[in-house]
């Protein structure tokens, strides 16, 4: 995609200015192309015919609907080559983790809500013969859905495929980073017969810009965003004139929590994923991991030997395991919470800095300190990328409340073979996901998000239509 264009109304249109910004490779530094900037113009356009086709698609039937969702997870499959090479071109991840995950699941989303829709049910209350009471559930209206760059087409489908179902139209904003896959779903829809209107891409910047014209406009009903928490906040500041509906799955400072008892290399493998899998840019990645003491220095040689093997670089080789860093801007940011994580004590036992072999692109090592309590900031804060604290532990008790210990709570991953010891701290811990003797394992029917400043309302099942749905109750008198 030479030139990435807005969605809107079924056209693929320029910007009403004609501004431009270019897309960067981050792997290599290089322009790839150039994208068009929208702003309010661009979003009052494409709100307007999203509202236009919801007269339309919100009578349409589930049926109907599921069946276009259905051919549109169709063109994805038949489409993967092409979505995994621009998403790797987009973020700088290993081509092989998006033709594996990313796209698959992208398709896979759209078959799950599409079979889900069909089967949804609402409530009956009878008032012992005086009334009858059922619920009927409606769409919403216009949807506006700003995705993140992490996991560009994957988390943008597990709205898009809910909003759609449910009845809704949407407008995306997708992450100014990673432009190109969100257009090319736009592509894919209207081939599988989406009529116009009802999905539209409007590309631009946040603040002041595209983003704000969608969480402020008085058109749009609701909002979901999945990003980190300072936009959460700025978005639900924008959102508060028109009391619209919002969603949010912001940012994590997720505890792996590992016991003695452990199975070492189950609790090893797993842990080198969930650290340093899509560059650590994941917001469930476990990057606060505590290990009981009499494993400690056992655990941590084995994560520093197993992190070594790792291989870093040209994400379209088949044998990169870590890429680069979604721009050169974030990798800056991760650097410095690294130099100052050693500023304040830590100990950088791996990685900490960029690969002497790639001498461009925005490539980090993996990277393992020690030596940091829950006063630092490395501990604190989310760095999003391929960095992992170690911190040992003496009793239960006591990893409970350094788990805790955030403002965070978005999930925890417990590593421990007595299940009565899972349970129990599984249920003490301030997270909205937790994982025992796994990560990343989704069961699509499952609530998921976070607590505290993780997020606000759940995605999933029945909890993303209880999102992307009103309920009316209506009262019959017998």
């Amino acid at each position: 995609m030479e030139k990435v264009l807005h969605f809107i109304d079924g056209k693929f249109v320029e910007s009403a200015n004609g501004r431009t910004f270019d897309n960067v490779n981050p792997a290599t530094g290089e322009v790839i192309g150039v994208v068009a900037e929208g702003g309010p113009a661009e979003v009052d356009a494409a709100v307007a015919a999203a509202r236009r086709a919801f007269k339309t698609w919100g009578k349409t039937s589930a049926a109907e609907r599921a069946a276009i969702l259905h051919r549109i997870a169709q063109r994805i499959d038949e489409n993967l080559e092409t979505l995994a090479l621009l998403e790797t071109m987009d973020t700088g991840k290993p081509l092989t983790l998006s033709k594996t995950l990313d796209i698959p699941r992208s398709a896979y989303n759209f078959r799950f809500f599409a079979d889900f829709v069909k089967g949804l049910s609402t409530e009956t209350f009878e008032m012992e013969g005086v009334a009858l009471n059922y619920a009927l559930r409606r769409p919403v209206g216009v949807a506006g859905l700003i995705s993140p760059w992490n996991l560009p087409l994957f988390l943008l489908t597990w709205k898009v495929a809910p909003c759609l179902a449910a009845g809704n139209t949407c407008v995306i904003k997708p992450a100014e980073l990673t432009p190109m896959t969100a257009t090319k779903l736009a592509e894919i829809c209207q081939q599988a017969g989406l009529p116009d209107g009802v999905l539209n891409v409007v590309h631009g910047f946040g603040p002041d810009a595209a983003g704000s014209a969608l969480t402020e406009h008085p058109d749009v009903d609701l909002i979901s965003l999945t990003g980190e928490t300072t936009t959460g906040k700025a978005v639900m500041r924008a959102a508060a004139g028109t009391l619209k509906r919002l969603s949010f799955e912001l940012g994590g400072k997720n505890p792996n929590i590992i016991f003695a008892d452990a199975d070492l290399e189950d609790a090893l493998e797993t842990t080198i994923r969930s650290s340093f899998v899509n560059q650590g840019e994941v917001c469930l990645c476990g990057s606060r991991i505590y290990v009981e003491r009499p494993l400690y220095g056992t655990f941590v040689e084995r994560l520093v030997e197993r992190a070594k093997q790792l291989v870093v670089g040209d994400p379209m080789h088949p044998d990169t395991n870590v890429g680069a860093l979604v721009s050169e801007e974030h990798l800056e940011r991760v650097r410095g919470f690294v130099e100052r994580a050693v500023a304040q004590g830590g100990r950088i036992l791996l990685g900490g800095k960029r690969p002497a072999h790639l001498l461009r692109g925005a490539f980090f090592e993996p990277t393992i300190i020690v030596d940091v309590d829950s006063s630092c900031e490395i501990t604190r804060q989310e760095v999003f990328g391929p960095v992992v604290t170690v911190q040992p532990f003496d009793t239960e008790e006591e990893v409970i409340e350094l788990a805790n210990d955030t403002n965070y709570g978005l999930s925890a991953t417990i590593w421990t073979t007595n299940l009565k010891r899972a349970h129990r701290v599984a249920g003490e811990l301030e997270a909205g996901v937790i994982w025992i003797n796994t990560w990343f394992l989704r069961d699509l029917r499952t609530p998921f998000g976070g607590m505290k400043e993780s997020g606000i309302g759940r995605e999933g099942g029945v909890h993303s239509f209880e999102f992307f749905s009103e309920l009316k109750n209506v009262c019959v008198k017998l």
